[in-house]
């Protein structure tokens, strides 16, 4: 049923990337709730986050205009791996029969392997241009934190990376990447801040969480004037650097004469999500497209925060370091199972991201890990791309649509979000392919535990 007189590939020239990046916060019907400091439970002021953050990030993170150019440092940077292939997915429509056309914008093509250095490039030159000569962050799976070391060694800064433990030992692949390029790799929890060795005492055996990880990061970087911290998703300004991606596809479905009916994207902190549907709902917002785009969230069943968490505000971090966000949460204090999707395993979610889904704007669904990479096999085996874990539950997610649309006999156009390759996931691949996979239960009980310490905000 695949069209297979159009193209494969939708290709872009350098001189049609994006110079801009597109800040939603400009159109969003609602706008999210504030921040608010984790002390005061007030609006934090910018000398706040100052001790964090370089000014230029924190005015982003909190401005309305709905552009903000790209600095030329970092879009010499981009031209190495973007503008990224729009490609028309005929052989996996072919597999499945189905009358949808099904499309997915690739982020695999960059140095990282991911969508990360969208953001970790303009984070890494806005510290460098601060004076700022270290970074620290975490990392899950570690497609962030080798997408930082990258950028790190492009502006000569140095990075110490707390990897969450259970990744940091699935995953010693990602950690040679990290290393490769000149970062130091900490397995979190860790011995080397207050708050690793708290949960080191409390559990010794502890596989670690994003929230840990943030924790440590966060603290080393308060405490030393040379350091500042980044963070790979959650916050606007990485949804904002993110954008990018989103625009790019706009104009490759101009070139392919498409457009989509339903955009996907997995989620877990927002930055990939972000990046490609941004754009998209700022055509429904304005009516600025041939159609309105439903717009689909996926996350894992075992951390499944859109779909059973609940809206409020809460830290981003487990220790309580950071400011309180409005949010879908499982509880700061959650411990997600070990599931290979290691980026997806985080207790809360954007705020923006929260926000829309809470008024209605984005679907959320949440599918079980032995289910996502039977899709991930089916999508390799048709498409050739081995998918990151992560990217595999939009995977998961489009064929659910193309068979939808299969079952009811309409055509309807896919996009997907392919936000990284599995290179370095090919052990969780083994487990699978050996049938050692496991599947995960939603621990309704630990949950309930985590929500009961959420923070009480006055008011809210």
């Amino acid at each position: 049923m695949a069209d297979r007189g159009a193209a494969t590939k939708i290709l872009l020239p350098e001189s049609e990337m994006p110079t801009r990046w597109y800040n939603i916060l400009a159109d969003m019907p609602s706008p999210p709730d504030p921040p608010l400091h984790p002390g005061t439970k007030q609006p934090p002021a910018p000398e706040d986050l100052a001790p964090l953050f370089p000014m230029d990030l924190i005015e982003q993170e909190v401005s309305g205009q709905r552009y903000f150019d790209i600095p030329e440092p970092v879009l010499d940077i981009y031209r190495m791996w973007r503008p990224t292939p729009l490609h028309r997915a005929h052989r996996l429509e072919a597999a499945l029969g189905t009358p949808a056309h099904i499309y997915y914008k690739y982020e695999g093509t960059s140095p990282a392997g991911s969508h990360k250095p969208n953001t970790s490039v303009a984070q890494a030159y806005y510290n460098r241009k601060a004076g700022i000569t270290r970074l620290t962050t975490e990392t899950g799976a570690g497609q962030w934190g080798s997408a930082l070391a990258f950028a790190a060694r492009q502006f000569d800064l140095e990075i110490r990376v707390y990897m969450v433990k259970v990744s940091y030992e699935q995953k010693p692949y990602r950690r040679l990447m990290i290393e490769t390029w000149g970062g130091e790799v900490v397995p979190s929890p860790s011995r080397l801040t207050a708050s690793g060795r708290r949960i080191l005492e409390d559990d010794p055996d502890s596989p670690g969480s994003l929230g840990i990880a943030i924790s440590e990061a966060v603290e080393e970087a308060a405490g030393r004037k040379d350091t500042n911290y980044s963070l790979g998703s959650v916050l606007n300004h990485v949804l904002l650097h993110q954008t990018v991606i989103g625009q790019e596809a706009q104009k490759q479905f101009a070139l392919a004469g498409d457009y989509p009916d339903v955009v996907i994207a997995c989620c877990g902190g927002g930055s990939n999500f972000g990046g490609l549907t941004f754009p998209f709902l700022y055509d429904r917002f304005t009516g600025n497209a041939p159609k309105a785009a439903r717009v689909v969230a996926v996350e894992p069943a075992a951390c499944p925060t859109l779909t059973r968490g609940v809206y409020a505000y809460d830290f981003g971090d487990t220790a309580g370091f950071t400011p309180l966000m409005k949010m879908y949460t499982l509880g700061h204090g959650f411990m997600p199972p070990g599931i290979h999707a290691g980026g997806l395993r985080y207790h809360g979610d954007s705020p923006i991201v929260s926000k829309l889904v809470k008024d209605g704007h984005v679907e959320a669904q949440a599918y079980s890990q032995v289910g996502v990479f039977e899709a991930a096999v089916q999508f390799a085996r048709t498409e050739g791309i081995i998918p990151a874990p992560e990217s595999a539950h939009a995977v998961k997610s489009a064929v659910e649509e193309a068979l939808a649309a299969k079952a009811e006999g309409a055509p309807r156009t896919i996009l997907f979000g392919l936000s990284g390759h599995g290179h370095f996931d090919l052990a969780a691949y083994e487990q699978y392919l050996r049938g050692r996979l496991q599947d995960y239960e939603y621990p309704a009980e630990m949950v309930e535990k985590a929500l009961a310490d959420l923070p009480v905000v006055p008011g809210a």
